[in-house]
């Protein structure tokens, strides 16, 4: 089915532009709505989730960052100060114990041979241990107290057994026990290892050749002289726990971070966090909403504004009704991928072939129109997937698609299949390149499946872009332009109802047009124009003449006399200036192209008929120029401008008598500088360069015709007459 632009227009008026509009974001927000919609939520400890809950919004987790800075203060080890004193002050209460026991035994041993000097007879005793203790208690009280609890920390059994060893086991202790309190406490004590140090120190006396007795009492000095010797700094230790805690980052729960899976049972720590986030008992959101109306107002707003600046009102509708129709395509074939989409198939959205939109705008409506599909193409996916929202897989989503929508607005506004080489550089390796870039950003690893699977899809979607376009192409261009490549080669048919009439009723304007088509068609291809179209134009630009087609020389038989020799040159103009009209008419009838329709009727311009214009003058000095000239419109296209020159030129070299290559070229570059002179090509759109490489075209085309031309019967005097008619009409 084709859209009748030309048709439509007279139905639609700018006003109803801005309803179509309307009703486009309407779809799209119906469309979109439940993708955006948050519903309410009402979560409890222990149940399962129906759906996996994505976190609304980026907050920190107050909770498990308070729960980490604990635990790393805990982490931080107790700073100490070791104090060298401490060694010193327990050997020095460790020596003056055995300096005051030593003085007690001599006291004792003193007293003892006093009294038993005074006394004759054997009956003194020495002093007990008791008495021993007793007076190394007495000793300790002229001592420092702060000296005294450590004497004290010593049972009665370890005095008892003091006083009852020799004096050699006495040495022998007394040493032993120093140097094991001084090895100890050389080294740092702290509290976590203090038992651990006087039990290395306990197992070091079993090395020593000594009695079980004498082994005890130096364990019982060990275990009170070895003591702690290093001091909690806790002022340091608070500092240091402080830093941790402020070194420690804040937990963040991310907006598109997955809170809970669907299916799984939903613990504390995820009841924790969703409170954080108010999502337990919260009411639906509306924000989505307002981006998404924001969003569809944009749009619309941007796109009026580009209705606007076209100049015609076709133009507008042309562009108003294919952008809201493959935009609304696409948000839809987005949905579709979405429907299949899951945490596990992410990739499946690279699939859609985003440049394929854009790029149908570029080249059936306009580059900007491409740009601005381009654009709010991986703006919709955004609202498309938003599920996905705040995770890296958006990001790729939506930059991809931007990126390869506009990588279609930038391949030249011709049919993909006369550019397969560049296309496939635009629309497949460029974007699969800047997936490749996205995806190395982000930090995946191309050894992951994923990461593969999802280039493979982003290949396959540009791939699919690229085949849709060059085989949709035809069709496309058949739903949009009257003069699309399938409804051209219909029209060049040779069997075409008006060809075969053209054929049967007008024979030597048959032939006549295509001779210009050839003409016309190779110097259109050379400047780069519509080749198809201006050799269809071709064909039935005469096609008026079938109404009067023996009064075209033309079509005369053989020895036939001119009808014009009979008719006042008024009449004569009539008639020639009447095959454009009925031809126009004609053309309009059967719904030709417009193309078509122009060349029709702009191949003659507004040329003077100087031939009857000057009959007409020698028989009546006032007619003016104006009533001989066609009436136009001048070409207003190229391919236009290229008919008109090759039409007069190959009918006029028809009527040459013996043409040569050099009759030729000078005829046809006369005609080409009379019709510049003249003003017919102002409007064609021609440049200088391009009216000579036309002119080249003709003139080969001419030559490599009618080099060898056999010059076929005919009156004398109606040969001469229309190649003086042709001459001046040139």
């Amino acid at each position: 089915m084709k859209i009748e632009m030309s048709s439509m227009h007279k139905q639609i008026k700018q006003k109803h532009l801005w309803v179509i509009c309307l009703i486009f974001g309407f779809i799209l927000f119906v469309m979109l709505f439940n993708n955006v919609r948050q519903k309410e939520v009402h979560i409890k400890e222990g149940q399962l989730a129906e759906e996996t809950i994505r976190a609304n919004k980026t907050i920190e987790d107050k909770i498990e960052t308070e729960e980490k800075k604990r635990l790393a203060a805990e982490a931080v080890s107790p700073e100490y100060i070791y104090d060298e004193e401490v060694a010193k002050k327990q050997v020095t209460l460790i020596d003056q114990m055995f300096a005051l026991i030593s003085e007690v035994n001599v006291d004792a041993e003193k007293d003892y041979q006093q009294r038993k000097s005074k006394e004759k007879e054997g009956t003194i005793q020495p002093a007990t241990k008791e008495q021993k203790i007793a007076s190394l208690k007495k000793k300790y009280e002229s001592i420092s107290q702060d000296d005294v609890p450590f004497y004290q920390s010593f049972p009665n059994i370890f005095y008892e057994e003091i006083f009852s060893i020799s004096e050699d086991d006495f040495n022998i202790v007394r040493t032993q026990s120093v140097k094991l309190v001084k090895e100890a406490m050389s080294d740092h004590v702290r509290s976590s290892n203090l038992s651990t140090v006087r039990q290395n120190a306990n197992d070091k006396i079993q090395y020593l050749d000594i009695s079980s007795n004498i082994s005890q009492l130096i364990k019982y000095i060990i275990d009170r002289g070895i003591v702690i010797n290093e001091i909690s700094n806790d002022k340091k230790t608070q500092e240091l726990r402080e830093q941790a805690k402020n070194n420690v980052s804040p937990v963040m729960i991310y907006q598109g971070e997955v809170v809970v899976r669907e299916g799984v049972q939903i613990d504390a720590k995820a009841i924790q966090k969703l409170n954080q986030l108010g999502m337990t008992n919260k009411q639906t959101s509306i924000f989505p909403l307002i981006a998404l109306l924001l969003l569809i107002s944009l749009q619309i707003g941007m796109l009026l504004y580009f209705v606007q600046l076209m100049t015609t009102l076709e133009d507008k509708i042309r562009l108003t009704v294919f952008y809201v129709l493959t935009m609304t395509i696409s948000v839809a074939f987005m949905m579709l991928l979405q429907l299949f989409q899951t945490e596990a198939t992410s990739y499946v959205s690279m699939l859609f072939p985003a440049a394929f939109t854009p790029l149908v705008l570029n080249l059936f409506i306009h580059r900007r129109a491409s740009i601005m599909g381009a654009l709010f193409q991986g703006a919709f996916s955004i609202f498309v997937f938003y599920d996905l929202v705040g995770t890296s897989t958006i990001l790729l989503i939506a930059m991809s698609y931007m990126f390869t929508g506009l990588m279609a607005a930038l391949i030249k506004r011709e049919r993909i299949g006369r550019q397969l080489g560049t296309a496939a550089l635009w629309l497949i390796i460029f974007p699969i390149l800047f997936v490749f870039v996205v995806i190395t950003y982000q930090g995946m690893t191309f050894t992951d499946s994923k990461t593969l699977v999802t280039l493979l899809c982003v290949s396959a979607g540009s791939s699919f872009t690229y085949l849709m376009s060059v085989g949709l192409h035809p069709y496309i261009e058949l739903l949009l332009n009257d003069d699309s490549m399938i409804v051209l080669n219909e029209l060049s048919n040779p069997n075409h109802p008006l060809l075969k009439q053209l054929l049967e009723e007008a024979p030597g304007t048959y032939h006549h047009s295509m001779m210009v088509a050839s003409l016309s068609a190779n110097a259109v291809a050379d400047i780069g124009g519509r080749s198809l179209a201006t050799r269809v134009g071709c064909y039935y630009h005469d096609i008026g003449k079938i109404k009067h087609a023996n009064f075209f020389v033309e079509n005369l038989p053989a020895g036939a006399e001119n009808p014009h020799n009979f008719l006042l040159p008024e009449d004569s103009r009539e008639i020639i200036f009447g095959h454009v009209t009925e031809g126009v008419r004609i053309l309009k009838e059967y719904k030709m192209p417009k193309m078509v329709l122009d060349i029709c009727e702009q191949h003659h311009g507004t040329t003077l008929m100087r031939y009857f214009y000057v009959k007409a003058k020698e028989r009546n000095p006032e007619v003016k120029e104006s009533d001989f000239r066609y009436p136009g419109p001048k070409p207003q296209t190229r391919e236009a401008g290229v008919v008109s020159l090759a039409d007069t030129c190959e009918a006029a070299v028809r009527a040459m008598g013996h043409p040569t290559n050099e009759k030729i070229e000078e005829f046809v570059h006369d005609l080409i500088e009379k019709r510049i002179l003249d003003g017919q090509l102002d409007d064609s759109g021609l440049t200088l360069k391009e009216i000579r490489i036309v002119e080249k075209s003709i003139i080969n085309g001419l030559c490599s015709t009618f080099h060898s031309r056999i010059k076929y019967p005919k009156m004398k005097s109606e040969a001469e007459e229309m190649k003086k008619e042709q001459e001046e009409r040139g």
